[in-house]
């Protein structure tokens, strides 16, 4: 009797259990960096362990882009584990969409000097959770700023003098109108040498086809997939434009 058929399909059940062994694992630890509540207070607020930092975030419950999502957490997990091969010591951050400011907070509690982007409603509790966890606490104090997708960009971020090393976002995709303005900012921001770590929770079809009009300006690298959570974490860089001469032909 041949067994070799059984021997395979056993293999790949073995491989595919071990996939969802490691992907509870990964979500189990990303998760346990929650500080639950143990009293109650007249602020509610979500707690962190990030950067060797206890990080307090005050949400907005009534407004949408000042709710913790999962996926800020992801990538604030993978910075924070990943310190030596991501050294954001004194390096140039933007965050698009920072909402609570988790992420920005976390970047610049290990170093980096950044910018927290948001839409004018949300920066007022953005601007109080960035400065509740950091003031005194950094080698840079971080900027908030107004940045409204696809408007403006160069008179606000102009390329000449604007350069960021990397380009952060969390939950950017969902349910949002503006998804070619969201695709035009981050070519505008990225430059030569930019690269941008991306977390993003897939919940409809909108997200999937977004991804593949974001592989047609960058490259895209996989770096989480956490199926658990509905997360994946990308590395992207922009695709190397042509360059041409005067005459307009391409060197």
């Amino acid at each position: 009797m041949n067994l070799l058929p059984t021997q395979s399909v056993q293999t790949e059940e073995d491989a595919e259990t071990e996939g969802d062994v490691a992907d509870a694992e990964l979500a189990a630890a990303i998760m346990s960096r929650r500080i639950i509540q143990s009293l109650i207070t007249m602020e509610a607020w979500e707690g962190y362990t990030f950067a060797d930092h206890q990080i307090r975030i005050k949400e907005s419950h009534d407004l949408y882009g000042a709710v913790m999502w999962p996926s800020a957490i992801v990538l604030c997990y993978f910075l924070d584990t990943h310190r030596d091969t991501y050294n954001l010591l004194d390096k140039n951050v933007i965050e698009l969409g920072a909402g609570t400011g988790l992420v920005s907070v976390v970047t610049s509690l290990l170093g980096a000097k950044v910018t927290s982007t948001d839409l004018p409603e949300v920066l007022s509790n953005l601007q109080y959770n960035v400065l509740r966890n950091t003031r005194g606490q950094c080698r840079h104090p971080p900027q908030v700023t107004e940045l409204s997708w696809g408007k403006e960009l160069e008179q606000h971020f102009p390329q000449a003098t604007c350069h960021y090393d990397y380009v952060f976002a969390a939950d950017v995709v969902y349910c949002h109108p503006y998804l070619g303005e969201l695709l035009d900012t981050f070519d505008h921001l990225c430059q030569d040498g930019t690269e941008i770590l991306w977390a993003m929770r897939f919940r409809l079809d909108r997200e999937n086809q977004f991804v593949e009009r974001f592989r047609t300006r960058f490259h895209l690298e996989e770096l989480y997939d956490l199926p658990s959570l509905s997360i994946k974490l990308y590395r992207a860089s922009r695709k190397e434009m042509e360059r041409k001469t005067q005459s307009g032909e391409a060197v």
